[in-house]
């Protein structure tokens, strides 16, 4: 019975969302319309250059983002090894992309104005 009734019920705003969006009147703009490529210029040069600080901060999210992935699996190692290792580990790691984070920072690679 909870099965049809949750089947009923996703089927209902399914059909409702859809009437709704059928009769929504919607004018086109012409920005809308136009292709979007990461911020450059579609119509432009296709050899201009590209600046290098675009690069370093996408490559600085993907390595914190990482950190997140590596980090996920601490509450179960806190229960299966040693707390102290894990924490010895963790904070190892921690450490170690702070101070990357850091050189980046004193280097001037995080400076969007030359």
């Amino acid at each position: 019975m909870t099965m049809t009734l949750l089947l009923i019920i996703s089927l209902t705003v399914t059909i409702i969302l859809y009437v709704i969006n059928l009769f929504m009147v919607t004018k086109p703009d012409i920005d809308k319309l136009s292709p979007y490529e990461c911020g450059f210029d579609p119509l432009g040069d296709a050899r201009s250059p590209i600046s290098i600080q675009f690069f370093l901060v996408a490559i600085l999210f993907i390595l914190f983002d990482l950190e997140i992935v590596l980090l996920l699996p601490v509450p179960w190692s806190m229960n299966t090894n040693p707390p102290t290792i894990t924490m010895i580990l963790t904070m190892a790691l921690i450490t170690l992309l702070t101070l990357g984070l850091l050189y980046e920072w004193y280097q001037g690679g995080l400076e969007w104005t030359e």
